[in-house]
């Protein structure tokens, strides 16, 4: 692969490599029963994968009274951080990001996690051998559904747009790329089904890491190179 037109992966962590989607959802379910605004899980759970202030404008309303939202967003970060030392890699993750680089593809983590929660979702994938750039939440200014992550992921990495296939597990993830017009593999173990992913453009759709490995060289992955 020439280094002069380099080709990559950009991966979404949560949900996608790193089995959080439900961690996330409980949280988030939690923060606000404990501010006196409950919303149903199902709903919670539909959201997750978006930034923590769109979730909560979809949650509950853009014209909410927004004094609460800092009390939600440490809520659910205390919450969270209950879970760091278990967070689990989905089937076969760090196996998959190091093939893609054995096939000479530049691995990226495009998350919009904060910083904090970076460093332990990289201590579960235990993959830093070949993760050539990792983002996190202080690069981007919007959140998905928005394409800055992916925008920021690009820039670290050194990747043109054209180059690259992004994975992701919710259908923010897969607006988000379109946005850019990178083409999306969707992953359903974040607990959104196969139709939903590619209703919303996704170019493929694979159970999980290791079904996606499985058939990696016939994925679309293989045709970035």
């Amino acid at each position: 692969m020439p280094t002069d037109n380099p080709a990559g992966v950009l991966f979404d962590v949560d949900g996608t490599l790193v089995d959080t989607t439900y961690l996330h959802t409980v949280s988030w379910w939690e923060a606000l029963r404990q501010n006196d605004q409950p919303v149903p899980m199902a709903t919670v759970h539909r959201a997750i994968g978006m930034g923590s202030d769109k979730l909560l404008d979809h949650l509950l309303g853009p014209e909410r009274d927004r004094d609460a939202d800092g009390r939600l967003r440490d809520a659910h970060d205390t919450l969270y951080a209950e879970y760091w030392e278990r967070l689990t890699p989905l089937p076969r993750a760090a196996d998959l990001l190091r093939a893609c680089a054995e096939r000479g593809l530049r691995v990226v983590l495009a998350t919009s996690a904060a910083e904090h929660e970076v460093a332990a979702l990289r201590r579960a994938l235990d993959a830093d051998d070949v993760i050539a750039a990792v983002t996190s939440s202080a690069d981007a200014k919007q959140s998905k559904p928005a394409p800055d992550i992916l925008v920021a992921a690009l820039d670290q990495s050194g990747l043109p747009a054209e180059r690259v296939v992004f994975v992701g597990d919710s259908v923010w993830d897969v607006a988000a790329a379109g946005k850019l017009d990178i083409p999306c593999v969707g992953l359903t173990c974040g607990g959104t089904s196969r139709g939903e992913l590619a209703g919303a453009g996704a170019v493929a759709v694979y159970d999980d890491p290791a079904a996606l490995l499985a058939t990696l060289d016939d994925s679309p992955l293989s045709r970035s190179k």
